[in-house]
């Protein structure tokens, strides 16, 4: 395979200008318990210090001409990829929200739409949120060779170099090189996950790529491409952002418009179909993270192949993934495993039986069970709060709010709630009072009660609160004003 590997290739970041966009959605199920729908795998961080999103944008703020970034996320998102972005001091080109999830076909088409209105042949750099490259060289010389081939028209896509025969990934087979290029290559078909005997004849033949879902194409191309082959999809999308509009700084395509669009991936709806389609076959240390055994596969294996990660005690254990979130996890005599433990869930699994993890948070959500959608930490625009602990009639949380952040003006119909400042300074509103708490002091807020709380400090804000009364759901209240337009 031509793969391109060369490292005597200089970019020039002044000859072009990509733009990424970075689609950012998905709930990462075969990930739980670490995945939760409201804190997915793309906000977690699995291989670095970085979480997967945090690593994606890298790839595309060094320095080799790319511009700032396009996000593309759901609503209940939003405030937490913010809050990454700013950690890294990167500010992005747009957040598009998704009122509801359509798949990666109607999210691209959305963002090329959006980015046409101010640059028609603008070429995007389309990346999952949640995948890890361990060869960054490789990763930016695959999309130089790449920007020949898509200011041609060419809708790119980028071949891993299979290591192995992979059921779970999708195949690309592709055929000769394209003219005038020396890396791109046609395409002769896509395959969607082939039995395991398939995938093996598929490596051995040497003729076929996995398909990482990495794209690099023009926003007019593939809206022209949509128009020819899904054109219900792209009237969808052009209702979606001509009838969006600009919240917070994000922008809000339309809910009603952006519905109408066939929930289809950009394979299914452009790629399987278009003649236009080329391969850069490519070997950088890729990874989809989709299971435990993807994230094994990344991690860095002990001397009896297991790769561990927290307050771990293994004992005669081989070829295992353990990792303890909150408190100490002992394995003893066990053989590919997967162990993981959360402060509110462990799963214990064979390692060849990992994929059975969406089938169990199916059957943890027909049970209405909180585990699949939420941590007990859960984020807000404002910081967070951490279940503590719970009982008949009432609830204990603890809450950090950041420097200069600040609740809704709220109010409960079925709860009172007693906040006690353990750290910082907090500036309290009830009803027509407005009150300085230290630490040490606290507040008692009825029912029924309009209140906020803001940290007026330049340090975070902890206190307790605990909640009494009949019914101490979410859902229990009503938004007065609130800085991050949630009302």
């Amino acid at each position: 395979m031509n793969a391109v590997t060369e490292t005597s290739e200089v970019l020039d970041q002044d000859s072009y200008r990509i733009h990424p966009v970075i689609l950012a959605g998905g709930s990462g199920t075969r990930l739980w318990p670490l995945s939760r729908s409201v804190y997915p795998k793309q906000l977690l961080a699995l291989t670095s210090t970085r979480t997967l999103l945090q690593e994606t944008v890298q790839r595309t703020i060094e320095d080799v001409g790319f511009s700032a970034p396009i996000l593309v996320c759901n609503d209940e998102h939003r405030f937490l990829i913010e809050e990454q972005l700013n950690e890294m001091h990167v500010q992005p080109r747009k957040i598009i929200l998704e009122p509801l999830a359509r798949n990666t076909g109607p999210a691209l088409a959305a963002v090329a739409l959006w980015l046409s209105q101010f640059e028609p042949d603008a070429l995007m750099l389309v990346q999952p949120a949640d995948h890890v490259i361990g060869g960054l060289a490789e990763f930016h010389r695959a999309v130089q060779a790449g920007i020949g081939p898509a200011e041609q028209g060419k809708l790119v896509t980028f071949g891993i170099k299979p290591t192995r025969p992979e059921p779970g990934y999708g195949y690309i087979q592709y055929g000769p090189a394209l003219e005038g290029s020396e890396h791109a290559r046609s395409v002769s078909r896509f395959v969607e996950k082939p039995d395991a005997d398939t995938a093996k004849r598929y490596v051995e033949s040497g003729v076929f790529c996995w398909n990482s879902g990495i794209f690099l194409l023009s926003a007019r191309r593939y809206l022209e491409e949509l128009r020819e082959l899904h054109p219900k999809m792209l009237e969808a999308c052009e209702r979606a952002v001509a009838a969006g509009r600009d919240d917070l700084g994000f922008f809000r395509l339309d809910a009603a418009s952006f519905g109408d669009a066939p929930a289809l991936s950009i394979d299914r709806a452009v790629m399987e179909h278009t003649d236009e389609a080329a391969v850069i076959p490519v070997d950088m240390a890729w990874n989809d993270l989709g299971s435990f055994q993807a994230l094994r596969d990344c991690g860095a294996r002990d001397s009896d192949g297991n790769v561990i990660s927290g307050d771990v005690v293994a004992q005669d254990v081989k070829n295992s993934y353990i990792r303890a979130e909150d408190k100490l996890v002992t394995v003893i005599g066990l053989e590919d495993v997967v162990v993981v433990s959360t402060d509110d869930a462990v799963l214990v699994a064979k390692a060849d039986r990992v994929d059975d993890v969406s089938s169990v948070v199916a059957q943890l959500r027909q049970r209405n069970r909180s585990e699949p959608i939420s941590h007990t930490t859960t984020y807000r625009p404002w910081g967070y709060y951490r279940s503590v602990d719970m009982g008949d009639r009432f609830q204990v949380k603890r809450l950090m709010v950041k420097p200069g952040a600040k609740l809704s003006l709220q109010k409960h119909f079925h709860r009172a709630e007693h906040w006690v400042v353990v750290q910082g300074t907090a500036l309290v509103q009830r009803d027509d009072e407005c009150l300085l708490l230290r630490e040490n002091e606290s507040i008692y807020i009825p029912i029924g009660a309009a209140h906020r709380l803001e940290n007026p400090g330049k340090l975070p804000l902890h206190l307790i609160e605990v909640q009494s009364g009949a019914y101490l759901g979410e859902d229990d209240i009503v938004r007065l004003a609130d800085s991050y337009g949630r009302c």
